[in-house]
């Protein structure tokens, strides 16, 4: 994950051409172990709908991004406040976690998390192509993939979570 804090933190790394393509290359290369390493532990039937799932919603948001008029760059504050809420969720699993299962609070984050990347994914696809109120420069185009790849992968996650049962 050291790839992913230079892309983000480091402009210069993220504009300077060989540098950049490598470093997307070694995040994209350990994202997908992580991806695979987790998908590992499910049932393939699950793993193959959470795909299609994953396939499809990508496949309309960007579609819906594309024609609509609402503009996802200027929602900031709620996709904060729902990443806030996703995080106080998350805790809430973690500390509740050796008291016992709860499955409905379980699907709750899963749910939530899936909805908040989809509202991400949204906002990052309006961004890379310009023409709202925020946009990302033609020379920040490893920056933009790197944002949608992230939440492609973080909407499976989720999904896996939701739909998933281990074997």
């Amino acid at each position: 994950m050291g790839a992913y804090l230079v892309l983000v933190c480091s402009t210069s790394a993220r504009r300077q051409y060989p540098t950049n393509l490598i470093l997307l290359g070694i995040f994209t290369l350990a994202m997908s172990y992580m991806a695979g390493m987790l998908a590992s532990y499910h049932n393939t039937k699950v793993v193959m709908l959470c795909v299609g799932i994953t396939a499809m919603v990508c496949l309309f948001i960007t579609l819906f991004c594309f024609q609509t008029k609402v503009d996802f760059t200027s929602c900031h504050g709620l996709l904060f406040s729902l990443m806030m809420v996703l995080m106080v969720t998350g805790l809430l699993l973690l500390f509740t976690a050796p008291f016992g299962y709860i499955p409905w609070l379980q699907t709750a984050y899963a749910g939530l998390g899936a909805l908040v990347f989809t509202l991400f994914l949204a906002f990052d696809v309006q961004l890379l192509m310009g023409n709202r109120r925020y946009s990302l420069s033609p020379e920040e185009h490893v920056f933009g993939a790197m944002c949608l790849y992230m939440d492609v992968v973080y909407i499976f996650f989720f999904l896996l979570q939701l739909f998933g049962s281990q074997e």
